[in-house]
């Protein structure tokens, strides 16, 4: 009888994983919020894997996300590693900083407040 060994994960493998840091995480969900208070969201998800780690907006659970947060780090020496995403899946920004990313969503989040 022969035994099969399954290795355990190790750091390396796990750091291969992209992810958000703490600021960045924190401007989305400051931004998910405010547009949860305005009416706009109602939901969100986070999937993170080797190439990117998204972060997707809804305005209702069972439907495809009104908008979708991408960062992919391969990307940062091109047209940057930041996207942003509409529902039906045209790039409506990309860039090298998160807060040019999101500067079309908190313009909208201001008309919203404003009417």
């Amino acid at each position: 009888m022969s035994a099969v060994v399954t290795p355990f994960p190790t750091p390396a493998a796990r750091a291969a994983q992209v992810g958000l840091e703490r600021t960045e995480l924190l401007r989305i969900l400051d931004l998910y919020g405010r547009m949860v208070a305005a009416g706009e969201w109602r939901d969100y998800a986070m999937d993170f894997t080797r190439d990117a780690a998204v972060f997707s907006a809804f305005r209702r659970a069972a439907e495809r996300p009104a908008v979708r947060i991408e960062k992919r780090p391969a990307l940062h020496t091109k047209q940057g590693m930041w996207a942003l995403y509409g529902e039906a899946g045209q790039v409506l920004k990309r860039g090298h900083e998160l807060a040019g990313v999101l500067f079309p969503l908190e313009r909208k989040l201001l008309k919203v407040v404003e009417g």
